[in-house]
């Protein structure tokens, strides 16, 4: 049975009337662009921060999630975790590792994905779960949800709106202003 997935384009109003979330809209024109924003969001990330990635097939967040290893400084090709459900990436520079999970085919919440032990990984490293809506909340009062939106349908639209919600105290400084201008080259 295949996994209940959400659609992101109702999701970024419900994020927003919740209590505690600080909400950032960003353009994306290209696949390198998106990279550079993993870059980018990599530069504020710490041990313990949990990323959610919600969006549709295709709509680029293992893109991002690869610029999220470049930005932390990561071993190993950031690659989709589809097969393997999660890949963890240890730090090259002493940092935190990178723990890239996709919950795509996983239908439970918390409770199925236990065995992945991500609540002991979460305090050292840094956690990103692909369609973990639902699922992972659970982990952490603080969290970045990362809602990517893209055209739909037959179409060469590489095009996205990224929105940023930071949920609980730990994104509270989470401003549009420190996200743009920025660019492919990740400045």
């Amino acid at each position: 049975m295949e996994a209940p997935h959400n659609s992101p384009a109702a999701e970024p109003a419900a994020y927003e009337a919740a209590p505690g979330t600080v909400t950032v809209a960003l353009a994306v024109e290209s696949p390198e662009q998106m990279q550079a924003l993993g870059r980018r969001i990599a530069s504020v990330l710490r041990p313990g921060d949990l990323v959610m990635l919600t969006g549709e097939l295709g709509a680029g967040k293992t893109t991002l999630t690869r610029g999220l290893g470049e930005g932390l400084g990561v071993r190993g090709a950031v690659t989709s975790p589809t097969f393997v459900i999660a890949r963890v990436h240890p730090s090259l520079s002493g940092g935190p590792a990178l723990v890239h999970v996709d919950a795509y085919r996983l239908g439970g919440g918390l409770d199925e994905m236990e065995d992945l032990d991500l609540d002991v990984s979460l305090p050292e490293s840094v956690v990103v779960v692909e369609w973990g809506d639902g699922k992972v909340e659970e982990l952490s009062d603080d969290r970045l949800q990362v809602l990517i939106d893209r055209a739909v349908g037959d179409t060469d639209d590489e095009r996205r709106t990224v929105t940023l919600v930071g949920v609980g105290a730990r994104w509270a400084g989470l401003r549009s202003d420190s996200w743009a201008p920025w660019d492919a080259t990740g400045v």
